[in-house]
C-alpha cells in the first residue's frame, strides 16, 4: 500500500509566513523590550540581533542555520550570562536566558507548530516583567502584549484571513476571559510573600536612609524625588512643623561618621500626655531595611513589628514589596525618663582628639551653664547667631569634620548641623543621639493624601535632659526656621540649586505628578494591594465572615463553572443562529431544485451557478450574478448589511417560468 499524502494544512506541514513572522517579532519586542532596561547590553544587542537574522533570513530565503551553529550560540550565550552573573539561575539570569532562547527559536522555527511554541513562550515572558514591576505601565504594556500575542495565534490557524478580522477575534477570545480572570484574581486564595521569588534574588528593594551617616549623604539623597511613604490621615492632618517621621537612630560617632550600632529591644508602652492624637494609615514603599516610619510619638504598634528602647518601629523581616499599616500619634507625648546607664553612657562617647575647637566652646557652655537645659539653649541660640548657610552644595569637610563646619565653611546640610550640635552636646557632658528619618510631607491636590518623598529626607538630634527623658532639638530648624514651617524649597538661599522638581517654573508638572500618583496609589492599594486581609473583608461584605481557602476554592470553580455556562450557552445560540447569507443561498437553490436543478452535495456555488445557468438559460444572467454576490458575501471580506439585503432581493425578484 502507498504512503497516505501529507496534510498541507496541518501545522506541522505548514511554512511559516513573512506575516507570521512580523507578528512573532512584534510580540516579543513587546514582552522583552523592558527587560532591556534591566538587562546587561550585550544580551539586549544579542537578542535584537537574533531576531534580525531570522527576518533576514526570511527576506533574503537563506537556509536556517543548522543546529551545530545554534548549540554554539547558546552555549555562548549561556557563558556569557554566568559571567555576567555567577550562577544561572535565579530571576535575572533566568529571564535573560530566556530572552535568548526566544531569538534561537525563531531560528530554529520552521513550521507554524513551532511558530505557536513561540507565542507560547511570549505569554511566559509576560509574567516575568511582572516579577520585576507591576506598575500601571508595565500592566498596561503587558495588556498591549497578550492582544497582540493572541492576535498571533489566531492569524496562525486562519493564514489568510485578514489582520483586522483576527484582531477582533482575538479581543472578542480576551474579553470572554476578562470575567473569569475578574474572579480569580478576587477569590483565589492569596499565599502571603512572592509567589515567584527564587532564593538569589528574589527581592530588590531601593534603599534610602542608611544605618550610618557622613555629612554629605542626606544632601545626596534628597535630591532624589522618589517616594517614600504615603499616608492617609483620619480628620485634620498635623502642621508641617510636626511632621516628623522617625526612623533610624544613630548613637555611635568616629570622628566623621555617625552609625546605629547595636539595637535593644523593648515591651512597647503607649507615651503619656500630648497635645493631639493624629490616626493615619501608611503604605510605605519597598528599601530594603526592616524600618517603619511613624510620626513622632508612636502611640500604636503596627502588626508584625518590634519596638526598639531608642523609639524606633522595626518590622520582622525586610521591607522588600510594599507594606500598609495603620498608625496612631500623639503630638508632644513622652514616654517618661529613661535612666538607663549603659545607655547614657554610650550617648556621650566622642573620639579622643577629635574636633578640639568645638570641645572647648563646649566645655565654656557647660561651666557657664547651670543645668543641662541650658547647655541646650546656648547651643541653640549660638546656631542662630552665626548665620550658618544651608545648602545642598557644601564644601568637603576634613578629619574634624565638626571644627571645619562650625568655625570654617559654615555651610551644609541637616545632617551637619545635627551631627555639630550632637557633638557639642557630648562634649558638654549633655547625653545626646541622632534620629534620621523625614520631615513634612506635601499633600496630593488631587486626593488630599500626603506623598513623603526622599527629598524630605531630614536628620535631628535628641538630648537627654534629667526628668523629662529623650527630647528632640533640631538644630536645622533652629538656624533655618523655614525648613519646619515651609518645607525644602524655601528654606534655601536664593539662587541655591533646588531637586529638579522642586524649582518653582514646574508647577504644571508638580500638577500632573500629582494626578499621575494619585492613580498609582489606588492602584497600589486597590490591586496590588488586594492582600488576604482585604480579601476576608470582600467575603465578609458578600456574607461570608468565615471564608477560608476551602469555602473560597468552592466558590470560585461555583462562579467559574457558571461564567463558563453561560459563555457555552450564548456561543451555542449564535452558532444556532441562522446565516442571512445562507439562508438567502438555500431559498435560491430550493427555487432552482423546483425547475429540476437540484445542486449536489459535493458542488460548489460557482460550479453549480454555471450549470444552472446553462440548464435555464433564459435567467443565466440573475443567476450568475447570484451566485457571484454569494460568493463575494460568503468567502470575501465581512458580509456589509446592504450586501446581505441585496443578495435577498436577487433571490426574491429571480423568474425561472
Amino acid at each position: 500500500m502507498s504512503a497516505l499524502p501529507a496534510n498541507p494544512l496541518a501545522p506541522e506541514q505548514r511554512a511559516v509566513s513573512m506575516r507570521d513572522l512580523a507578528w512573532l517579532v512584534a510580540s516579543l519586542l513587546i514582552v522583552v523590550a523592558p527587560h532591556a532596561l534591566r538587562a546587561p547590553w550585550w544580551i539586549t544587542l544579542l537578542a535584537a540581533f537574533l531576531y534580525a537574522w531570522r527576518i533576514q533570513i526570511m527576506l533574503s530565503r537563506a537556509p536556517l542555520p543548522s543546529r551545530w551553529l545554534l548549540i554554539a550560540v547558546a552555549a555562548a550565550a549561556m557563558l556569557g550570562v554566568w559571567a555576567e552573573y555567577r550562577t544561572l539561575f535565579g530571576r535575572s539570569p533566568g529571564i535573560v536566558l530566556l530572552a535568548l532562547f526566544s531569538g534561537l527559536k525563531l531560528l530554529e522555527m520552521r513550521s507554524q507548530r513551532d511558530a505557536a511554541v513561540v507565542a507560547f513562550l511570549c505569554y511566559f515572558l509576560i509574567i516575568t516583567n511582572l516579577l520585576s514591576t507591576q506598575s500601571i505601565p508595565t500592566a498596561a504594556a503587558m495588556l498591549v502584549a497578550l492582544a497582540v500575542i493572541t492576535t498571533t495565534l489566531v492569524g496562525l490557524g486562519a493564514p489568510q484571513r485578514p489582520a483586522r478580522a483576527n484582531l477582533r477575534t482575538a479581543g472578542l477570545l480576551l474579553a470572554h476571559a476578562a470575567p473569569a480572570a475578574l474572579v480569580l484574581f478576587l477569590l483565589f486564595p492569596r499565599v502571603p510573600g512572592p509567589l515567584w521569588g527564587l532564593p538569589q534574588d528574589a527581592y530588590t528593594g531601593v534603599t534610602g536612609l542608611s544605618d550610618n551617616m557622613t555629612p554629605g549623604n542626606i544632601a545626596r539623597l534628597v535630591l532624589s524625588d522618589a517616594i517614600a511613604f504615603r499616608v492617609e490621615f483620619e480628620g485634620e492632618p498635623p502642621a508641617h512643623r510636626l511632621r516628623y517621621w522617625r526612623g533610624p537612630v544613630l548613637w555611635d560617632f568616629d570622628g566623621r561618621t555617625w552609625t546605629a550600632g547595636p539595637t535593644a529591644l523593648t515591651r512597647f508602652e503607649p507615651p503619656r500626655g500630648g497635645a493631639e492624637t493624629f490616626r493615619y494609615e501608611v503604605v510605605l514603599e519597598p528599601h530594603n531595611r526592616n524600618w517603619l516610619f511613624a510620626l513622632e510619638t508612636a502611640a500604636s504598634l503596627p502588626a508584625r513589628s518590634h519596638f526598639t528602647a531608642d523609639g524606633q518601629l522595626l518590622a520582622h523581616d525586610f521591607v522588600r514589596d510594599r507594606r500598609r499599616y495603620a498608625m496612631t500619634s500623639i503630638a508632644g507625648a513622652s514616654r517618661g525618663p529613661d535612666e538607663q546607664p549603659f545607655g547614657l553612657r554610650r550617648a556621650l562617647r566622642l573620639p579622643q582628639g577629635s574636633s578640639p575647637r568645638a570641645t572647648a566652646l563646649a566645655a565654656q557652655w557647660r561651666q557657664q551653664s547651670a543645668s543641662d537645659a541650658d547647655i541646650v539653649s546656648r547651643a541653640l541660640k549660638y546656631f542662630i547667631e552665626q548665620r550658618f548657610l544651608y545648602t545642598l552644595d557644601p564644601a568637603l569637610l576634613g578629619r574634624d569634620s565638626v571644627d571645619d563646619f562650625l568655625f570654617g565653611t559654615r555651610e551644609g546640610f541637616c545632617e551637619h548641623f545635627a551631627s555639630a550640635f550632637a557633638f557639642l552636646m557630648r562634649a558638654a557632658g549633655v547625653p545626646a543621639r541622632i534620629v534620621t528619618g523625614y520631615l513634612g510631607g506635601e499633600p496630593n491636590s488631587v486626593d488630599g493624601i500626603f506623598t513623603v518623598r526622599q527629598s524630605d529626607a531630614h536628620a535631628w538630634a535628641e538630648v537627654y535632659l534629667r526628668g523629662r527623658g529623650w527630647v528632640r532639638v533640631d538644630p536645622t530648624s533652629a538656624s533655618v526656621p523655614g525648613r519646619l514651617d515651609s518645607g525644602l524649597a524655601r528654606a534655601m538661599t536664593e539662587g541655591a540649586a533646588l531637586p529638579f522638581m522642586l524649582r518653582p517654573e514646574l508647577e504644571w508638572l508638580r500638577g500632573l505628578r500629582s494626578r499621575w500618583e494619585a492613580v498609582a496609589h489606588r492602584w497600589n492599594v486597590w490591586v496590588l494591594g488586594y492582600n488576604t486581609e482585604r480579601q476576608r473583608d470582600l467575603m465578609a461584605f458578600v456574607g461570608m465572615p468565615d471564608a477560608d481557602w476551602r469555602s473560597l476554592t468552592a466558590t470560585l470553580f461555583t462562579i467559574l463553572g457558571t461564567i463558563t455556562a453561560l459563555l457555552l450557552a450564548w456561543s451555542l445560540r449564535r452558532l444556532a443562529r441562522p446565516d442571512p447569507v445562507q439562508k438567502a443561498w438555500q431559498a435560491f437553490c430550493r427555487k432552482l431544485a423546483a425547475r429540476g436543478v437540484k445542486r449536489a452535495p459535493q458542488e460548489g456555488p460557482r460550479d453549480y451557478s454555471e450549470r444552472a445557468a446553462r440548464a435555464l438559460p433564459r435567467a443565466q444572467r440573475p443567476i450568475r450574478s447570484i451566485g457571484a454576490l454569494y460568493i463575494a458575501l460568503r468567502y470575501g471580506a465581512q458580509a456589509s448589511a446592504q450586501g446581505i439585503a441585496e443578495l435577498r432581493r436577487r433571490v426574491r425578484e429571480l423568474r425561472l417560468t
